[in-house]
């Protein structure tokens, strides 16, 4: 089936419901089942829906389209760049407690931070999905 239903959660993002053949009962009627009370709903083609996953927490539902929600999306990006600096930061950090490795690793974790702080330029510079999906994929984030 080609069709999926989709709601406004009450988080705010977007649920997907993919629904399976139900004992031959239409989308309508599982719309109607598992939809909860009183929540508007649009079933939209499966092509409707962003395949790329990224920015899952940043959707919305405008009427019948989900949409990202940038400064949001934004934010997904700024998180998984903290993740990676952090992941680089680790084995450093050991090195800044050891007092003859401690200047060393102080300049190595600089260049981190300069690293990370232009990719955050990158990601605040993006307009759209796409541009901020290529920094992400530019930068193995």
């Amino acid at each position: 089936m080609d069709e999926r239903i989709i709601y406004q959660n009450q988080e705010g993002g977007v649920s997907i419901i993919i629904p399976a053949n139900n004992h031959g009962m239409t989308i309508e009627e599982i719309a109607e089942k598992d939809v909860p009370d009183n929540t508007p709903y649009e079933i939209v083609n499966v092509a409707d829906i962003p395949s790329d996953r990224t920015f899952r927490g940043a959707w919305k539902k405008i009427g019948a389209a989900v949409t990202t929600d940038m400064p949001m999306a934004k934010e997904i990006a700024h998180d998984m760049r903290r993740i990676k600096r952090d992941e680089e930061f680790a084995p450093i950090d050991i090195k800044a407690t050891i007092p003859s490795e401690s200047a060393a690793a102080e300049m190595t974790r600089q260049v981190i931070r300069d690293k990370y702080a232009a990719i955050q330029v990158d990601i605040d510079g993006a307009s759209t999905v796409d541009e901020l999906s290529a920094v992400l994929i530019a930068n193995s984030l």
